[in-house]
C-alpha cells in the first residue's frame, strides 16, 4: 500500500462493510468523515475507558487487540460497551492483510457484544508490522466500579485458569516449524488453541458481582508483573505460593525450550482477583466452567514475598515481558495451520 490514509475505496470495501455488530448506546458509528462516535448512557452511569497496543506479535492482532481492551473494562468492573481503533499499517502490507485484521476485529466484537465506534488505519513506512490500538470503552454504576488500589490487606489473591495462554499461544503459531520438530502435534494444536481462553469478561463480572476488591488482568509481564502492580496501586504487600500459581504443562515445556520464564510471560485470559472469601468466590466460579484458585493473600507493609517449597524471595518489579526475548521469527515459520 502507498502511504498515508487508507483510500477510500479500501476503507469501505475492508474496513467498514466488515462491521456488522452494533449496540443501543452507540448513536454514530464509524463512516467516511465521521471522526467522532457518540454514545449515550444511561442515568447514574459512568464512562470507563481504557487503551491498549499490540506490539508483541502481528499474529492475530486484531483478536489480541480487542481482548485486551475489553479484559481492562471488565477487570474494573465495567461493561464493555464499544471500542476505537487505531490501525498502522506497513507500506509492504496488502489489503487482504488488512481484511483479515478487520474479519479479526469483527469477529471478535461479535462474540463479547460490542461494537467498534470509529478510528484510524493508514499505511506508514514508520512500522515493519502491524501495530493496532484499541481504545475501549464501557459503562458501570457511579458506586459499581473497581480499581486495582481497591485490594485490601487479608484480601485473598486469586488466579483465574492459567497463567500464560496468550503468550503461549503466540509462540506456537510463530515458531510452529521449530517447536514441530520437537514437540507432537496434538500438544502444539493445543497449545495454538490457548487463544479461545482469552476473554475475562465471564469471571470479571461473577467477581465483581460477589464483592471482589478489585481485579487485574494478567497480561504484559506476567503473573509476577500483575501481583507487583496491583500491590504497587494498593500500597499493600503480599505472599503468594509459587506452587499454587496454575499453569499447563504445555507453557512449561514451551518456554523451557527458549529459556523463558513462564511467570513473566504475556497472560492474557487469566485474571488475577482480590476478594476477602476467595475459597467461596472458587466454588461460585466452578459453577461456571472456570478453574481458578487460591495463590496467596495481601498483607500489610510493602513486603512483596514469592514463597517456595522453603525458599523465599521478594517479588522484583516487573521487567520487559519474556515474549521479547523471543526475538524476531521469520517468515517461514508463522505459516501454521489455523482453525
Amino acid at each position: 500500500m502507498k502511504a498515508g490514509k487508507i483510500p477510500e475505496t479500501v476503507l469501505k470495501r475492508s474496513v467498514l462493510r466488515q462491521l456488522k455488530t452494533t449496540r443501543p448506546e452507540v448513536l454514530t458509528g464509524p463512516r467516511v468523515g465521521e471522526d467522532c462516535g457518540v454514545l449515550e448512557l444511561g442515568p447514574d452511569e459512568v464512562f470507563v475507558c481504557t487503551t491498549d497496543p499490540v506490539t508483541a506479535s502481528a499474529v492475530d492482532c486484531g483478536k489480541l487487540g480487542i481482548h485486551a481492551a475489553v479484559n481492562d473494562l471488565a477487570s474494573a468492573g465495567a461493561e464493555p460497551v464499544a471500542v476505537m481503533l487505531s490501525i498502522l499499517l506497513p507500506v509492504s502490507c496488502e489489503e487482504e492483510e488488512l481484511k483479515e485484521i478487520m474479519a479479526q476485529v469483527e469477529q471478535t466484537c461479535a462474540y463479547l457484544h460490542i461494537q467498534v465506534l470509529g478510528g484510524h488505519t493508514e499505511s506508514t513506512p514508520a512500522v515493519n508490522m502491524p501495530v493496532i490500538t484499541v481504545t475501549g470503552i464501557g459503562k458501570a454504576k457511579k458506586d459499581g466500579y473497581l480499581t486495582s488500589s481497591g485490594l485490601k490487606p487479608g484480601d485473598d489473591l486469586m488466579v483465574t485458569k492459567w497463567i500464560g495462554l496468550e503468550g503461549t499461544s503466540i509462540i506456537v503459531k510463530e515458531k510452529w516449524k521449530e517447536l514441530s520438530e520437537r514437540f507432537p502435534e496434538a500438544m502444539l494444536e493445543e497449545a495454538r488453541d490457548f487463544d479461545k481462553y482469552l476473554s475475562v469478561v465471564k469471571e470479571a463480572g461473577a467477581a465483581s458481582r460477589f464483592g471482589a476488591d478489585a481485579m487485574h488482568d494478567v497480561t504484559e509481564g506476567g503473573i509476577f508483573g500483575a501481583l507487583w502492580e496491583m500491590a504497587e496501586c494498593a500500597g499493600t504487600g503480599l505472599e503468594a505460593d509459587l506452587r499454587k500459581i496454575p499453569i499447563r504443562q504445555e507453557t512449561i515445556e514451551i518456554c523451557e525450550m527458549y529459556g523463558l520464564n513462564p511467570y513473566g510471560l504475556i497472560s492474557g485470559g487469566s485474571l488475577l482477583i482480590g476478594t476477602p472469601d476467595g475459597y467461596s468466590l472458587v466454588r461460585e466460579l466452578e459453577k461456571l466452567g472456570i478453574p481458578s484458585v487460591v495463590i496467596g493473600k495481601a498483607t500489610p507493609g510493602n513486603d512483596r514475598v514469592v514463597l517456595n517449597g522453603g525458599e523465599r524471595r521478594f517479588l522484583e518489579r516487573p521487567r520487559a515481558d519474556e515474549i521479547y526475548a523471543l526475538g524476531q521469527t521469520d517468515e517461514e515459520e508463522s505459516k501454521t495451520p489455523r482453525q
